[in-house]
């Protein structure tokens, strides 16, 4: 196991450096710079600018200074926010996107393991059916799409949430259904068809004819086999309801890092853009690894030293 878990570190480690610098040099690829809708900034205040941040550096020198002071933990200032470092950024910007993806994934997971896990149970029935037209429906509406209706709906039409901002429990519940409504969908699909399979296996029949219930059924035998495909599923979802929260952070007014991902992207900030991919990144790397881990901890039939 520990040989397992030390090849993991490695290809984690590789990963990481492989992303450092594609990311560094895709973002030095981009046309202009920091500074250069500053028109009105004269021509040796510029070049002081380039000399005090690096810029007027060869790009492998820039690139070695930005690399070690990453290993530092330093992330570099913002070019656009002055006095603003991108670890301060982070520092405040994650634990409210972090918040509300954790809020949303709890949603996701708990309702679509029970849609499932319900769908597979009336397998054919027009319980299942309906359930499994509700997914589609979930999976087919864009999130930017869902939080403007529940705004519309739930905030401007019943007044039961706020239209915005963020602060209170209320204020991040709409923002967290929009971003729950696809895993919830995703996570319904992949349980009923799992469930589906588990429900035929012979330890299934022999619990039924031993008169168990539909609920004991499902908690005791069949649910803990049945979740080993969303297992799999969660570590790239932790990282993509993440991610994909800019967008809904915008719409809700959020102050979380998807505002300044996307501000850092308009404003060619170039250690914001670097900084915020590779943290990016970097979650979603150790997620999908402790994936592995839980995935060998739910069926012992999985030897993690020979995956």
């Amino acid at each position: 196991m520990i040989k397992h878990l030390l090849k993991k570190l490695m290809i984690l480690a590789a990963s990481l450096f492989a992303v450092v610098t594609l990311t560094f040099i895709l973002t030095h690829s981009i046309p202009g710079d920091p500074f250069t809708d500053e028109e009105a900034i004269p021509e040796e205040i510029m070049k002081a600018l380039y000399h005090h941040y690096g810029l007027d550096l060869p790009l492998h020198v820039q690139f070695g200074k930005y690399f070690t002071n990453l290993l530092k933990g330093d992330l570099g200032p913002s070019f656009k926010y002055h006095g603003r470092s991108v670890n301060n950024v982070i520092s405040e910007g994650f634990p409210i996107s972090l918040t509300l993806g954790l809020e949303a994934l709890f949603i996701a997971v708990g309702m679509g393991v029970a849609l499932g896990s319900y769908a597979a149970f009336k397998r054919g029935k027009w319980q299942d059916q309906s359930a499994m037209l509700l997914a589609v429906i979930w999976i087919s509406v864009p999130s930017f799409i869902l939080a403007s209706i529940l705004q519309y709906v739930f905030a401007m039409q019943f007044d039961w949430f706020p239209v915005a901002r963020w602060g209170s429990f209320a204020q991040s519940v709409l923002p967290a259904l929009s971003l729950a409504a696809l895993p919830t969908a995703m996570i319904a699909r992949l349980t009923r068809s799992s469930m589906v399979e588990v429900l035929q296996q012979d330890y299934i029949l022999t619990a039924k004819s031993k008169g168990l219930n539909s609920f004991q059924i499902i908690v005791r035998h069949a649910l803990r086999n049945a979740l080993l495909p969303v297992v799999t599923y969660l570590g790239p979802l932790t990282a993509n309801v993440l991610t994909g929260s800019f967008v809904v952070e915008k719409i809700f007014g959020i102050p979380g890092l998807g505002q300044w991902f996307v501000m850092s992207v308009a404003n060619r900030d170039y250690t914001m853009i670097m900084s915020l991919t590779i943290f990016y990144s970097a979650f979603m790397m150790v997620c999908v690894f402790f994936v592995d881990i839980v995935y060998s901890l739910l069926d012992p039939r999985i030897k993690i030293a020979k995956v």
